[in-house]
């Protein structure tokens, strides 16, 4: 399904999928927070070395399945397919948007 993410989040998404790593410096902002699996990644180099951790570890896709957005806050349902344990699994990622770029994301099932 193609749905019509803005910028930032469809770039975060296609980070997620093996995409250029830096390219994170431009959808967070720079002190942006990201949890997942109970952990919070504060800033871009903690959040980019987050990525690098989860590639290392697993091999996955994740494909943005549905979106709904009120005021600031975006959230998108996305399946996430891979060697992981429990694979496949349906993510809520839920992404606080300012002027632009992505200021949180929290990872959650």
């Amino acid at each position: 399904m193609n749905l019509q993410l803005p910028d930032a989040v469809q770039t975060y998404f296609d980070v997620s999928n093996g995409g250029d790593i830096s390219r994170l410096a431009a959808c967070f902002y720079a002190d942006a927070r990201v949890t997942d699996e109970n952990r919070t990644h504060q800033g871009i180099a903690a959040i980019e070395t987050w990525q690098q951790e989860a590639r290392q570890a697993f091999t996955y896709s994740v494909e943005p399945l549905a979106a709904t957005q009120r005021d600031d806050t975006l959230s998108v349902t996305a399946r996430l397919v891979g060697n992981f344990p429990g694979s496949p699994v349906q993510l809520n990622h839920v992404f606080l948007l300012q002027n632009g770029q992505i200021r949180s994301l929290e990872i959650a099932p």
